[in-house]
C-alpha cells in the first residue's frame, strides 16, 4: 500500500471511530444481541423512561407529537442534542429539562442510548443490562 493511501485509510478509520462515538478508545455505547447494553447506556434508557419522553416521541422513539429521535440523532450533534434537552424548543412544544437533575445528570447516558437506537445498534426501545 502506498504511503498516501495508508494515511488516507488511517484518517478514515479515525473519523469513523469518532463518528461511532469513540473517544479515548472508549465507545459511546456497548450493545450485545441488539437489546443488552452497558450500565451507562442502561442509565440512559432509565432516564428516557423517568422523564416520560415517550409521551411526545413515542415508545420506540419513532415520533408522535414530537419528531422521531431515531431520525433526529442521525443529524444532530451531541452539542445540539444537549442544548435542545437543556433549553427545550418551546415554540415546537419541547419542554426544557435544564433544571431536572435526573435528566441533566444523565445527559451523556441519555445521548448514548438514543444514539444507539438511531445508529441501529439497539434494536428495540426496551433494553436490559449486559450480563
Amino acid at each position: 500500500m502506498k504511503f498516501k493511501q495508508a494515511i488516507v485509510l488511517l484518517a478514515l478509520c479515525f473519523a469513523a471511530s469518532l463518528h461511532a462515538g469513540e473517544t479515548d478508545s472508549k465507545p459511546l455505547y456497548t450493545v450485545v444481541d441488539g437489546t443488552k447494553v452497558d450500565p451507562n447506556t442502561l442509565k440512559g434508557f432509565k432516564t428516557w423512561r423517568a422523564a416520560a419522553c415517550d409521551r411526545c416521541h413515542g415508545p420506540n422513539q419513532e415520533g408522535m407529537v414530537g419528531p422521531s429521535l431515531i431520525e433526529s440523532l442521525k443529524v444532530l450533534t451531541k452539542e445540539q442534542f444537549v442544548v435542545t434537552i437543556r433549553d427545550g424548543r418551546l415554540e415546537k412544544g419541547m419542554q426544557s429539562f435544564g433544571k431536572d437533575p435526573r435528566v441533566m445528570d444523565n445527559i451523556d447516558h441519555l445521548y448514548a442510548y438514543l444514539k444507539g437506537r438511531s445508529d441501529g445498534a439497539i434494536k428495540q426501545s426496551k433494553v436490559t443490562a449486559i450480563e
